[in-house]
């Protein structure tokens, strides 16, 4: 029962705010009306509305069928994945159900049979709408947390994708940033990235199965630990540049890097421990309705917020026909208690003669060119209007022009393109031998090192010589014997000395042996 008690007081701060009725009906000296205020649906689990896709195809384990081991019993490989069998599979659905007492039923992937090339999933998760995360993402991983992975979301329903969080056992290795930790963030680097080694380090523990997106620790930084100050926190949600898009996604991404290798290094004599599976994801948070909505349901196969204030759309992001006086806004915490309502404004109201679509709402006229502009384009616009994008934005297709996120970062690599800039489309302009949207990637024979470059070796042109192998086509492993880039090159070619002194190694331990066998066969006979 104190459980209970605990857990509900937990919740109690996000569950309950300011927020939650859109108007009330009250009497004035004018007579009675309606009185608007800003509001937000309460938070719920996501995860009932999700869709999910892993990959690459054949990721997931069971076709063909494939025995696994644990690192508890690394040498005991009785147990079986197979997809034909239900009681043997284990497809991605299995992240999301709900599980009997004691019994864990996860979404595996394929073993790392193939090591050294690299065992890599992905797993998506998909809403068809924003929302806004109220509570710590938990992902809950059977038989071993992955040694590197990183955590991505999307703000445009997967067309762009950003970096959300870094994990690794050794973070400066495979991210080349340093270990932080979210608790150290101060109010100025709330929503910044980092690199995370509290959930990759191998436990030894079959507890420690939890990898976490630390969202209360970052409301904290504003809300106090126990996060009675929301006040505090929604002021700063209104006023920090970048910090309320922190906790929006409409998509989160998990990029599996490598697997739990039991705190050792890969031992190649049993490759069949090494894998993924992972038996729960926790979403919480609220459906993004720009503070104009109480209410979110589920309708035609995905979320939708209850508009109020006149307007309408997934998000309640644009005003409804004939109260488009003037430009839709989103809704505001300030001022405190009950926030700004902005809501559209039926014909007849005044808002003056220059169209901002809701980017500004200051104006200035220029005397000699004797034209009316906005002035402080917000939302990434510029322009007279606030009708086009700043450099290093793009429009985004499916947004009307008052939309706030109506302008979608270019987000090019800083390395593989040649500046931050792109297209009408969002395509970046990339170096030699890069490729892709964000020119994060590489044309066909080229790798990705800190940029790209030619590859040393390949499967068809560059083919490794003498029994050579190619690793990551950045150079060839050699048997012994043989040297150069491609194995090319015999060593005794190069240096005949070594040759002979290995050839006058091995004859005279030959000779050793022979001479200790004939001694050996003279002493029986005498016997």
């Amino acid at each position: 029962m104190l459980n209970l008690v605990a857990f509900l007081l937990h919740c109690l701060p996000l569950a309950m705010g300011h927020y939650d009725i859109c108007k009330s009906w009250v009497t004035t000296d004018d007579g009675p009306s309606w009185e608007f205020y800003a509001c937000q649906p309460k938070a719920m689990r996501m995860k009932d509305y999700v869709t999910v896709r892993v990959d690459p195809p054949g990721i997931t384990c069971g076709d063909p069928p494939e025995r696994f081991c644990t690192h508890e019993n690394p040498y005991l490989c009785s147990d079986e994945c197979d997809a034909s069998t239900p009681d043997l599979a284990h497809p991605p659905k299995l992240m999301f159900d709900k599980e009997d007492e004691g019994l864990a039923t996860y979404w595996q992937s394929v073993t790392w049979s193939r090591y050294p090339e690299p065992l890599l999933a992905n797993i998506t998760l998909s809403w068809n709408k924003s929302i806004e995360l109220t509570d710590d993402i938990v992902v809950t991983f059977e038989y071993g947390r992955p040694t590197i992975m990183m955590l991505e979301k999307s703000l445009d329903n997967g067309r762009t994708w950003h970096p959300y969080q870094y994990y690794a056992d050794d973070c400066m290795e495979a991210f080349g940033m340093p270990a932080r930790r979210v608790r150290d963030l101060s109010t100025t680097s709330a929503n910044r990235i980092i690199c995370t080694e509290e959930y990759s380090r191998w436990a030894g523990s079959k507890k420690e199965k939890n990898v976490r997106l630390e969202v209360r620790d970052r409301f904290a930084i504003f809300a106090g630990q126990d996060l009675r100050n929301m006040d505090n926190l929604y002021t700063r949600l209104e006023s920090a540049k970048g910090l309320k898009d922190f906790f929006t996604v409409t998509d989160l991404r998990m990029r599996l890097l490598r697997p739990a290798l039991g705190g050792t290094y890969v031992q190649r004599e049993n490759l069949y421990k090494y894998f993924y599976a992972v038996s729960n994801i926790e979403v919480t948070g609220r459906c993004k309705c720009n503070l104009h909505a109480n209410l979110c349901s589920f309708k035609e196969g995905s979320l939708q917020c209850e508009c109020e204030h006149n307007t309408t759309g997934q998000d309640c992001g644009k005003c409804k026909k004939n109260f488009r006086t003037r430009s839709w806004r989103a809704g505001s915490y300030l001022p405190l208690p009950n926030g700004s309502p902005n809501a559209c404004a039926a014909a007849g109201s005044a808002f003056g003669n220059c169209e901002c679509y809701g980017h500004s709402n200051r104006c200035s006229y220029i005397d000699f060119l004797n034209v009316v502009t906005c002035v402080s384009c917000k939302h990434n616009t510029r322009g007279q209007h606030c009708q086009h994008c700043r450099l290093g934005f793009y429009r985004n297709g499916s947004a009307e022009l008052d939309d706030e996120n109506v302008c979608i970062e270019c987000n090019c690599n800083q390395i593989g393109s040649l500046h931050d800039r792109c297209n009408e489309t969002g395509y970046c302009e990339c170096r030699e031998g890069a490729a892709g949207p964000k020119c994060d990637d590489c044309l066909p024979n080229y790798y990705w090192r800190q940029g790209c470059f030619p590859n040393v070796c390949d499967e068809e042109l560059l083919i490794c010589q003498n029994g050579g192998t190619c690793y990551q086509n950045q150079r060839c492993i050699c048997p012994a014997g043989y040297k150069g880039v491609l194995c090319e090159q015999s060593k005794c070619d190069s240096d005949n000395k070594a040759c002979n002194s290995a050839s006058s190694t091995y004859l005279n331990l030959t000779t050793f042996l022979i001479s200790a066998l004939i001694l050996q066969l003279r002493r029986l006979l005498d016997f």
